[in-house]
């Protein structure tokens, strides 16, 4: 991590002390920036502005081209170096320099701030004005550009979520089916079998919030047939008789005997739909997600017996 920022606090103490009232001036090899209230400090000015990184400013005459302009707007939006060796590259508006860590810590560190190290990086930070800030994840390069994509967030969110397959409730495992007779499927809901369920994750001072919850539910009957259901399914009541169900169901042409061990296996697949929308620190986006999960088991369907 960083190493030469006791020095500068040292300076900036000194100079606190001086109260210049100017708006900036030199001391040896920094910058001193004061701020309205004649509160200064030194900006270590170890190279010159390096008019390849990102920024917007005047015109630079020897070159043609736009020279970049770097500011603190902490310290009455004073101008200061894009980039400082050792230190990396400013962003405007998070007032700190930035450089990539190398080595990368190891994954678990607390410096991931939970995240998966194939989701961004770690950056050190030097920041003049929050001198305790020493490092930060990043999902992208904090070049002056967003500093998180919100749907990289998203997925971290969900990451905190416990999104299972269907809790079938219907058909059930020790049940007795018959050929013919209509089969009313339907699930147990829980916010981790079904939804709603959500959660937040933040980096960057953007804060992004996700809500999943079941959109639809697949049933592969083991017959063949696939039989798709947009809600949880009805429950049965003994008042319907031999109906189908209004909303999931399915009717079996053929006893369970021909399949592998003499019962048909039923697998159910959900579909979460999962809405997510930055809640703090950025413009309102928001997006969509998917995940599906399953659940299976076996179903005995046999014959109608007559008794003579």
């Amino acid at each position: 991590m960083l190493t030469r920022r006791s020095g500068l606090t040292a300076a900036v103490a000194t100079l606190i002390a001086l109260a210049l009232g100017q708006g900036a001036a030199f001391a040896g090899d920094g910058k001193v920036v004061c701020d309205t209230r004649g509160v200064c400090r030194v900006v270590a000015d170890d190279t010159e502005t390096n008019p390849g990184h990102s920024g917007s400013g005047d015109s630079d005459s020897r070159g043609g081209g736009t020279k970049p302009e770097c500011y603190d707007d902490r310290v009455g939006h004073n101008s200061v170096p894009c980039h400082l060796d050792s230190y990396g590259d400013w962003v405007n508006g998070r007032n700190c320099y930035f450089q990539k860590a190398d080595p990368q810590p190891p994954p678990g560190d607390p410096r991931w701030e939970g995240h998966d190290p194939a989701d961004g990086a770690v950056y050190d930070a030097y920041c003049p004005d929050n001198p305790a800030q020493t490092s930060q994840w990043f999902a992208q390069p904090p070049n002056g550009g967003p500093a998180v994509d919100p749907e990289v967030l998203a997925r971290e969110a969900v990451k905190k979520m416990r999104l299972l397959g269907p809790d079938i409730a219907s058909p059930r495992l020790a049940g007795k089916y018959t050929v013919g007779v209509p089969m009313w499927m339907w699930v147990n809901q829980s916010p981790t079998t079904y939804g709603p369920q959500s959660a937040s994750a933040s980096a960057g001072g953007v804060t992004v919030t996700a809500t999943a919850k079941v959109s639809q539910i697949v049933w592969q009957m083991g017959d063949g047939a696939t039989v798709t259901c947009q809600g949880p399914g009805t429950v049965y009541q003994a008042s319907a008789g031999m109906t189908e169900s209004p909303t999931c169901g399915h009717v079996y042409a053929k006893t369970s005997a021909v399949a592998s061990g003499g019962t048909y296996r039923l697998t159910a697949t959900s579909t979460w739909a999962i809405n997510w929308e930055v809640t703090a620190g950025g413009g309102g986006q928001s997006g969509q997600l998917t995940q599906t999960q399953q659940s299976q088991m076996q179903v005995a369907i046999g014959e109608v017996q007559v008794v003579r």
